[in-house]
């Protein structure tokens, strides 16, 4: 039995962020260390993409697989399991002798990081009750916040200071502690789901998934014309379209879609897939900007994007304060707005663009983007009940993936469709202009999409969470009544609705 000195809400916590950052990063950090491993292994820069896509694949795969594993298990026995295997397989990259088996340990990475983020954020959304969910959502923000902002970063300083096996050592002593931690101190938030594996389920979101996201990550490098991209692509969205027809006619749906029928959860996905594609659109399209344009080095363009992190940060502070003065609403709208009007102010720089203008042009679109992500997934779980958390999360991650995936291949090709270079050589910067005013218009339509959602309903969830609601032993209440998001809560400490500002 594990020590429960340490209050759940915070073990939940310190686990989740550890976890999390470790996944969400090494999506990034591995890029800048992919020529030095290809020096030493001796192949060519073009055949390193399967290291990336490996992770990717496995990824997409085993995301739909989190919600029954957490269920059918429980959640810390999984999130545990996962944090071991995510340990141990970023060990065995760091000893590779090949390629192949680099590549092979980077899929058992992806199995781990599939399973990370979506238990973990559904252990954070039972430990918090509905009125403490934007306190759950400043921890959530760390890692997707800094993480991949902080990879090209750290992992360019590892590559040229020790050696590439340093961009997965990195993560044994956070994943040691972490599995240690969690084993003291997590809470058990059993799943006892009886349900049985969709296999054709599994198998047909998995397929789907992975197809789309190879072609998506592949096919600026490798022509979209090409017969392995066209296959892929078309196939995997036929198979995602069975998939879809099979989930809602299953008794035991692998992914229960039917939790889209939830106005306000279907709502902000549709405003966070394509500031999600965005969101990376720009992580991708501002290094290479800065690196091909102005001849910033890696580790220089790294830091020169990192006030992005620093700005979602602070709007994780002053979202809190904000949401339940001005609502949803008009939070999420205003900071698409401000993003994409951001993004299209970066359509301007040249080479004679002072450097003093990048870093606080990137803080402030980091707060933008960071009150439309922090409100929506504040009030895309205010009407999901606790039992269906795990569906939602898992709906939510495989979003959140197709979306990245998207915003970095439409980049790829507009790069690569335009060009970086005349005719005669010189830099041409009308691809990366071209490149941001495409990503802020996609923006805008995330800011449009939030127009859409009714403050109304977000408050009434809230009242509903707040108000006490006597029920008999073993009740767990209307399936839809948001009051459901107060449990559990910590053992030691009963939940208590805190003041959303």
């Amino acid at each position: 039995m594990h020590n429960r000195r340490v209050p759940a809400k915070i073990a939940v916590a310190v686990v989740f962020i550890a976890a999390n950052f470790m996944a969400i990063m090494d999506t990034t950090i591995v890029n800048v260390a992919l020529p030095t491993v290809g020096h030493d292994f001796g192949v060519d820069p073009s055949g390193l993409s399967a290291v990336n896509v490996g992770y990717l694949v496995a990824l997409a795969v085993f995301i739909p697989a989190s919600g029954w594993l957490g269920n059918r298990f429980g959640t810390r026995r999984t999130m545990l399991a996962a944090l071991l295997l995510f340990t141990v397989a970023s060990g065995l990259c760091a000893t590779a002798g090949s390629l192949g088996a680099l590549t092979a340990y980077r899929i058992l990475q992806g199995v781990a990081g599939g399973l990370l983020t979506p238990v973990g954020m559904t252990m954070m959304l039972r430990a918090f009750p509905l009125a403490e969910r934007l306190r759950a959502q400043k921890y959530m923000m760390l890692p997707t916040a800094v993480a991949p902002a902080l990879g090209p970063v750290l992992g360019g300083w590892l590559v040229d200071t020790v050696s590439w096996h340093w961009v997965f050592l990195v993560n044994l002593p956070v994943g040691a502690l972490a599995l240690v931690f969690g084993l003291l101190f997590l809470p058990d938030l059993p799943g006892g789901s009886r349900s049985r594996f969709d296999v054709a389920g599994f198998v047909l979101a998995g397929a789907g998934l992975a197809s789309v996201l190879y072609a998506l990550t592949e096919g600026a490098n490798r022509g979209w014309g090409s017969a392995g991209i066209l296959v892929a692509l078309v196939g995997g969205v036929v198979l995602l379209a069975v998939m879809v027809l099979w989930e809602l006619r299953a008794a035991h749906p692998m992914i229960n879609l039917r939790v889209t029928k939830d106005q306000l959860f279907r709502t902000t996905q549709l405003a966070l897939l394509p500031i999600n594609a965005t969101f990376m659109g720009v992580l991708y399209l501002y290094p290479l900007f800065l690196q091909t344009a102005l001849g910033y080095d890696a580790l220089h363009s790294g830091l020169a994007t990192f006030p992005e992190a620093l700005g979602m940060m602070t709007a994780s502070q002053l979202v809190s304060r904000l949401y339940d003065r001005i609502g949803p609403r008009r939070l999420m709208a205003a900071g698409g707005t401000g993003a994409a009007l951001l993004m299209a102010l970066m359509a301007t720089f040249t080479a004679g663009t002072s450097s003093l203008v990048f870093y606080p042009m990137l803080y402030l679109l980091g707060v933008c983007v960071g009150h439309l992500v922090m409100t929506a997934q504040n009030t895309a779980f205010a009407t999901i009940p606790p039992a269906r958390m795990g569906d939602a999360t898992t709906v939510l991650n495989m979003q959140r993936q197709t979306g990245a995936a998207f915003g970095t291949a439409l980049v790829g090709t507009l790069l690569a469709v335009l060009g970086t270079t005349t005719s005669t050589g010189q830099v041409d910067t009308t691809a990366y202009h071209v490149g941001f005013v495409t990503l802020g218009a996609i923006t805008l339509c995330a800011a449009l999409l939030a127009l859409r959602i009714s403050d109304r309903t977000v408050r009434a969830a809230f009242r509903a969470a707040a108000a006490p609601t006597p029920a008999a032993p073993g009740d767990a209440g209307p399936a839809g009544d948001a009051s459901a998001g107060a449990a559990p809560t910590d053992a030691t400490s009963p939940g208590r609705p805190a003041d959303l500002a």
